[in-house]
This record gives structure tokens, C-alpha cells and sequence, in this order.
């Protein structure tokens, strides 16, 4: 009985092909098919590689619903099939998480070759936080789910990274600091690992018109740094809040309740003060 074969997803140079790993060229070398979004482009650089033999199969945003049953088969047949983006780790906003699924649901193996990602490369070069960060790749272009995105980035208090075409960064750039504020800090990088490699660092309003000043070009990535988290309620905010609910007619826990939400305060705060102010006594400081 013929044993199945598996999927590997295997990260390609974003820009410098010295950053492809020993073991992805071990798994490209040996996989029966390699699964790509433009062949032209990966045949180059398993050509570079010295790789010259693999069988590649077109697979892109626009074939990838028509193209995985096939590529389920022949992994279910037992080839090798490793899937690659133009750079980068496959499936980071980029064709594959429907082949990756697929293969999921048929039982095959499933595993992945780490590598390189201009998301953590610039948030990793961007000097800020990153224990914590938020990808969200590109932007819708328009519309209300752009407007919605840009709200939840002005709001987001993690490091945000996200990805723009050149064309584009510019106008991008500016509505961020429309929105986000002119001085939030942000960190820009074009053309990583590349000849022509640049960071950019400054604020959103810097950025924009550093942008809009001249014709970028080649691949943009722009780390935004998180939003200043809000200070916590003052022991008189909490105190108003209170007296609020109370001459509403609510109950002591009642009254706790709708203070904790109305000035984020933990609700046994506000409760410890709604029984102060009820039996008269003085309110101490939450």
C-alpha cells in the first residue's frame, strides 16, 4: 500500500537569497512538486539554488479553489508537495491556507520550514515592544471595513504592522495620522534584506510626507506604534460615577455595576466606594 506523502510549507528569501535556509533547500531538492504563485519566479530561484529537476504547479489567488483537489490527490497518491509564496512564509497574506486546510481534513501531514517574514522582520527592527504585536497585512483599499481597520489600529495599544503597495503607502501613511494622531511614533521599511534596503523612522506625519515627497517603490512594510493605554479613573471619577447611579434610584451593587463600566474600574471598586458613600462614612481612596 502506497504511503501517503505530506505538505510542507518552506519561507523563501523576501529579498536575500543568502537567507535560504539548508534545510529548505533540502526540502524543495527532494519534494515531487512545489507549489507556487508564479512559476517564472521560483523556477529562478531554485535555478539559483541549483535545483533544476522539480516539477512546479501554478498555485495563486486566483486558482487555488481549482487547483488544491488535484494537489490533495497527488499528496494522497504519496508525492512530497511543498508550498511556497513569491517571498516570504507561505499563507502570510499571501495563497495557500486553502491548500493547508484541505490537507488538514485529508488526514495528511502537515509541517512547515521557518524562514524568512517581513512582518517580523521589521517589527524586530522597529525598537518597539514586541512581546506583544498585532499583524494585519494589507489594508482594505476602501470602504467601510478600511475605515473600521483604521480605527481599531488607532486604538490598538500593541505595536501594529501591516503591509502597503508603493503606490499606495503614501496616501496610507497620512490617513493613519489623521487618525491614529500626527506624532504616533512608526517605523517604515522598504525593500528588506534588499540592495536598496531603507528604514525609516519618525512619526506618522514625518512618514506621510516623507512618503508623499518623492516615488516609492518596491515592497513596504510600516510597523505603528501602540496607543498610550488610558490612566486609570481617579478615585473622584469613581466617586461621581457613583453618586450618579445612586440618585438614579439604583441599589449599592447596582450602582457598582454601572460605575465599573463607566469608568473601567474593577467592580469591586466601585462597590467598596458605593458602600462607603451608603453608610455615610468617608470614602477612601480605591
Amino acid at each position: 500500500m502506497t504511503q501517503p506523502g505530506s505538505l510542507v510549507l518552506v519561507a523563501t528569501p523576501i529579498g536575500n537569497l543568502g537567507d535560504l535556509s539548508a534545510r529548505a533547500l533540502e526540502v524543495l531538492g527532494d519534494a515531487e512538486v512545489v507549489a507556487c504563485e508564479d512559476t517564472r519566479r521560483t523556477r529562478r530561484l531554485l535555478s539559483a539554488a541549483g535545483i533544476r529537476a522539480t516539477r512546479l504547479e501554478a498555485l495563486h489567488a486566483h486558482n487555488e479553489r481549482e487547483r488544491t483537489p488535484a494537489l490533495v490527490r497527488a499528496m494522497e497518491a504519496g508525492a512530497t508537495v511543498a508550498l511556497v509564496s513569491d517571498a516570504g512564509t507561505p499563507t502570510i497574506s499571501d495563497p495557500g491556507s486553502r491548500l493547508v486546510a484541505a490537507a488538514v481534513a485529508a488526514g495528511l501531514a502537515v509541517s512547515v520550514v521557518p524562514g524568512p517574514s517581513a512582518a517580523v522582520a521589521a517589527v524586530a527592527l522597529s525598537g518597539f515592544n514586541a512581546n506583544r504585536w498585532v499583524f494585519e497585512g494589507f489594508l482594505p483599499t476602501r470602504g467601510r471595513e478600511r475605515r473600521e481597520r483604521v480605527a481599531a489600529i488607532a486604538a490598538e495599544t500593541r505595536p501594529v504592522v501591516c503591509y502597503e503597495a508603493p503606490h499606495r503607502i503614501a496616501s496610507t501613511l497620512a490617513e493613519l495620522a489623521a487618525v491614529c494622531g500626527p506624532e504616533r511614533a512608526a517605523v517604515l521599511a522598504r525593500e528588506l534584506t534588499k540592495l536598496h534596503e531603507e528604514v525609516w523612522r519618525g512619526t506618522l506625519a514625518e512618514l506621510a510626507a516623507r512618503a508623499a515627497a518623492g516615488e516609492p517603490r518596491g515592497e513596504h512594510t510600516f510597523v505603528v506604534a501602540g496607543a498610550s493605554p488610558d490612566p486609570p479613573p481617579s478615585a473622584e471619577e469613581i466617586l461621581a460615577a457613583v453618586h450618579d447611579a445612586l440618585a438614579t434610584g439604583s441599589s449599592t451593587r447596582e450602582a457598582a455595576a454601572i460605575a465599573a463600566r463607566r469608568c473601567g474600574c474593577p467592580r469591586a471598586v466601585a462597590y467598596r466606594v458605593a458602600l462607603e458613600v451608603r453608610s455615610g462614612g468617608s470614602v477612601v481612596s480605591p
